[in-house]
């Protein structure tokens, strides 16, 4: 499986080199499951700017903070988890975005000023007076 020609990738031999970490560590992370890099037709692992950024996050977590690699497969499981939250969070919000710009684009003038929703009545319904129509005294 061969990446595009327009994204960059990397060989693990250069990927060890700018991060000072043996190449049989980045096997080992790609044996745990923590980085998947392509493969060139020769399956020459391939590292591309998405998998180098990984890594970072992986050697931060390793280095900086002293997590073992059990801990850093959960917390990058539990970003992903967060970040696919995230996009159906902010698609929940476009969509809702979008119904109010029609409901808004759909009503009269009127209606759009108030702050209750105008209730329109259908111009065949009379509404009578509740008071008598006769001039004469009612009887008690």
């Amino acid at each position: 499986m061969t990446k595009s020609k327009s994204k960059a990738a990397y060989m693990i031999s250069a990927v060890a080199e700018q991060y000072s970490i043996h190449p049989q560590t980045l096997r080992l992370y790609e044996r745990e499951g923590l980085l998947a890099p392509s493969r060139s037709e020769g399956n020459t692992r391939l590292y591309t700017a998405e998998d180098l950024e990984r890594l970072e996050v992986i050697l931060k977590l390793t280095r900086d903070l002293g997590v073992n690699l059990a801990g850093v497969e959960i917390i990058l499981n539990m970003r992903e988890k967060m970040d696919a939250m995230q996009r159906q969070m902010q698609g929940f919000i476009d969509n809702l975005n979008q119904e109010l710009s029609e409901r808004a684009a759909a009503k009269t003038p009127a209606e759009s000023r108030s702050l209750m929703p105008v209730i329109q009545m259908p111009s065949t319904v009379r509404t009578e007076s509740k008071r008598p129509t006769d001039t004469k005294r009612r009887v008690r």
